[in-house]
Parts: C-alpha cells; structure tokens; sequence
C-alpha cells in the first residue's frame, strides 16, 4: 500500500486498492482474454481444418481459465472454492478423453458418444460460473449470453436436441461472447472488479479461527 492508493468506503468500513489488487486484476483480465481466445480459435480450427491439432488449443483454453479463477474475486469462498473444482474435474476429464482416444481423434469420438461431455462439461460449467458472476456485478448481455449458452449448447447436445453443429455453433458464439466481455472490461477501473474488501475483511473474520 501507498500513499497514492485509493481509498474507498465500503459496507463494513474503509479499505484501499493497492498496486497487487490492480495487478490482479490486470491478470484476471487477461487470462478471461485468453480463454475466450483459444476457445474461439480451437472451434474454428475444428470446422476449417478437422479434428487433427484442434486439441492444441484446449491447452490456453485451461491455462487461461484456471489463473483466470486463481485472480477472480469472488466474496463466496465456497462458490469459488467450487467453481476451481469444476475446473479441475473438466481438465481431468479432458485428460481422460484425450488418452483414450488419442490427441486427434478425441473431438471425433465426443462427437459420436455425447456422453463424454460428462466428463468435460465442468470445465464449461466453470466458464460459465464466470460469465454469471460477470452479468450479477455488471449486467453485462456478452455475460447472460456466456452463461446461458454453454449449458443449452453441451446440455442440448447430450440429450440430443440439438445437432453437433448447432452446439458447436453456440460454443463459438459463447467463446466470441468472453472475447468480447474481457476486452470491455480492460477500460473499467481495476475497483470494479476487486469489489468491496470490507466485505471480503468481514467474511474472513466471520470463519472459525482453525485449531493449532
């Protein structure tokens, strides 16, 4: 903390935003950017070239999602505690899928037995418990339409109501929604995105002190 940091008065008392809360943000930013990129850029692969390499682009899309949720705040511990974890059984998930069908033909098989999207849905169920926390804060639409179009897009597809392509095709337009979410958000004040840390001071304090 500096003498130049703002200061701020919250629910329960003032607090300031130093120069590690706006380097988190920065981060936070980027990493959604990340995601949302290598998420567009994997699905246009897939349609333009085919399967072969497609899976290259999973690895941003997991790297950029996971630090986005290591940098994100959220006042909930348990939600955000929760929405790791979806990460963490996506990214297992994907693991899974890719040895047993090998790196180039693992979006064929998830094609021909939907019920893989089982095993990486989290994944996207994280992602999408981003975009909500994005629309409750901001009421951002690029936000509600992340949210809302990944589960109709994976959900859809795995009771086979929708078609591959139609769930791809909202896939992509879910990936270009938190393209353009991440961009809009790099001109708000880093303020905005940390919240009120009174409120992050009070939670804390109201846990149980942990036994020695």
């Amino acid at each position: 903390m500096t003498t130049g940091d703002p200061q701020f008065e919250g629910v329960y008392g003032p607090y300031t935003i130093t120069s590690i809360d706006r380097l988190e943000v920065q981060r936070y930013r980027i990493s959604l950017l990340v995601a949302g990129l290598a998420m567009t850029a994997g699905l246009v692969h897939w349609w333009q070239f085919g399967d072969r390499w497609a899976w290259v682009w999973l690895v941003p899309l997991m790297a950029g999602l996971g630090l986005a949720l290591h940098w994100i705040h959220i006042y909930l511990r348990p939600l955000h505690n929760a929405l790791r974890l979806f990460w963490l059984m996506g990214c297992l998930g994907w693991g899974l899928l890719l040895m047993r069908a090998g790196p180039n033909e693992a979006l064929a098989m998830l094609v021909e037995q939907p019920l893989w999207i089982l095993a990486i849905g989290p994944l996207f169920a994280a992602l999408a418990g981003i975009g909500f926390k994005e629309f409750f804060c901001f009421r951002r639409p690029e936000a509600i339409g992340l949210t809302l179009l990944l589960p109709i897009a994976l959900l859809g597809r795995l009771v086979g109501i929708i078609s591959t392509s139609l769930c791809a095709a909202c896939l992509l337009i879910a990936g270009l929604l938190m393209v353009l979410l991440a961009l809009r958000k790099f001109g708000m004040e880093a303020a905005a995105d940390v919240g009120d840390k009174s409120v992050f001071a009070y939670l804390d304090s109201q846990r149980p002190a942990s036994t020695p």
